[in-house]
């Protein structure tokens, strides 16, 4: 394969990466000739090289895409054959799982075993989902007078451009390729700088599946640069982002160019309740998912956790017991490990720097507060307790292994204070009170709340948030909305002028 080398992985697995854009199914070198460096956060060592666009290669993909969109290869098949291609996608996936897993556990860090059984688990669930939907999207007739006859036809919105994050590389691509695609758009997608790797090898994957030429395109390139690129782009007509609020609210602004559609996942300080009448060991292992999954690299992750007075010290004390126990830190395809490096220097950097602040605010450090090790970007799932809300720990996201605890008393006060945040994302409820489980989870200012657990996610289930965390839906049929438009065509049966 052109622009691709032979790379052997620390797990012996040997496969063929490509390096190259992946434009109107090639991949080819970026025109500027420059290249990005992708590092293994494990050991800190050069994985590889790969191109970097700049405005140039991403004006050739967007062409690529718009050319896709007016083809008869793409637009003339039938809906049916659209869903058939996902299918021969997630078959692709299903087979090379194991190469796709270890890419994203050499270049993210993220366990192996994470990262073959969940993570690709649900690549290949998500595209079979949205397989389903691609000849059930459809319209409806409306009956208004003898002499009008009206019907609705649901249509692409056209070329999208998708930005995705380095944490979950190959699941986010998965979730806004899967109803991109379905709905008949084309697709110009740009990799994380940080991650390129497991995405660009999916792109060999969609060849193979049988797509038209054009219809995915995928970037690798600076956000600053490539990202920019696509969102200040005319020929774009949708971007769907999934990062930081910063960036969201950056992305927004250029997308006005053209009034661009738009869907924003973006950042979240979610919070978690825990009632004295919950369920302790239950909450405590929860809240150990909900935060130290992924080494605390997710957008939804409950990183605030109000603990009923009456119970505090006991949740405290055991959840310092249980994440002592439960973590295993070291190489990400070692069995055992559970807990792998942060996925840059940059965040290996900046999680160490909340950790001082968070001590000199005066927090009360439970567990961790340090690196792991003396190679890679390794941190100790780290515990304060005795937080409050004015903290800077307990107000911005911190996006690592770092959970704040503090008490509440009462119902309202709990809620009152999950609210007090300009993120919108995520929340968890413990107790055991099914009438104040609803309550609460109805005054809770949030586009996703769990009931007794935390970040238990599914792909039917529709993903986004309120406030600052974002606008628009992923997943489920709700994404299916953000890909069409819907054309109201009137039918004159006997009005004569």
């Amino acid at each position: 394969m052109a622009n691709a080398v032979e790379l052997t992985a620390p797990n012996g697995v040997k496969y063929s990466q490509p390096t190259g854009l992946f434009i109107n199914n090639n991949f080819v070198p970026a025109q500027s000739g420059q290249t990005l460096e992708t590092i293994s956060p494990s050991d800190e060592k050069v994985i590889t090289n790969v191109a970097c666009a700049n405005a140039d290669d991403i004006d050739v993909a967007v062409e690529a895409a718009r050319a896709a969109l007016k083809s008869l290869e793409w637009k003339g098949i039938s809906t049916s054959a659209r869903g058939l291609l996902l299918f021969r996608l997630a078959d692709l996936v299903e087979r090379d799982r194991a190469i796709l897993a270890t890419i994203d556990a050499w270049d993210v860090g993220k366990p192996y075993t994470v990262a073959f059984e969940e993570d690709l688990g649900e690549v290949i669930q998500v595209f079979r989902y949205y397989a389903g939907f691609a000849d059930k999207q459809f319209g409806q007739t409306i009956d208004t007078t003898p002499e009008k006859f009206a019907y609705t036809r649901h249509e692409p919105i056209g070329v999208c451009g998708q930005i995705i994050p380095w944490n979950y590389p190959v699941m986010m691509a998965a979730w806004k390729l899967g109803p991109a695609l379905a709905c008949g758009n084309t697709v110009v997608l740009k990799a994380a700088e940080q991650t390129p790797l497991s995405v660009l090898y999916l792109a060999s994957l969609i060849k193979e599946a049988g797509f038209p030429a054009g219809v995915v395109n995928i970037v690798n390139g600076l956000g600053r640069v490539a990202g920019a690129a696509m969102t200040g782009h005319l020929g774009i007509d949708k971007i769907a982002f999934t990062g930081s609020t910063v960036a969201g609210r950056e992305i927004m602004k250029a997308s006005a160019i053209n009034l661009k559609s738009i869907t924003l996942e973006t950042g979240g300080k979610s919070p978690l309740i825990v009632f004295d009448d919950a369920e302790l060991d239950q909450a405590i292992k929860w809240t150990h998912v909900g935060i130290m999954s992924n080494m605390g690299q997710v957008c939804t992750s409950t990183s605030r956790v109000y603990v009923q007075e009456s119970v505090y010290s006991k949740f405290v004390d055991g959840l310092k017991d249980y994440v002592q126990t439960a973590t295993v830190i070291g190489d990400p395809f070692a069995e055992k490990t559970s807990h792998g490096p942060q996925v840059s220097k940059i965040q290996f950097d900046k999680i160490l720097k909340y950790i001082e602040i968070g001590k000199s605010e005066g927090a009360t450090l439970v567990a961790g507060g340090k690196r792991h090790g003396e190679k890679g970007f390794f941190i100790e799932p780290t515990i304060f307790s005795d937080s409050n809300d004015s903290m800077t720990i307990a107000r911005e996201e911190v996006f690592g292994p770092f959970v704040v605890i503090s008490p509440f008393k009462t119902e309202e006060e709990a809620v009152t204070r999950a609210n007090d945040t300009q993120y919108g994302l995520g929340a968890a409820v413990f107790t055991q009170n099914i009438a104040k489980a609803h309550r609460v989870s109805a005054e809770i200012e949030a586009g996703m709340v769990w009931i007794n657990s935390s970040n238990d996610s599914h792909y039917g289930i529709p993903f986004g948030g309120y406030k600052q965390s974002g606008i628009g839906r992923e997943l489920g049929s709700y994404a299916l909305s953000a890909y069409s438009q819907v054309k109201a065509v009137h039918v004159n049966l006997g009005v004569r002028l």
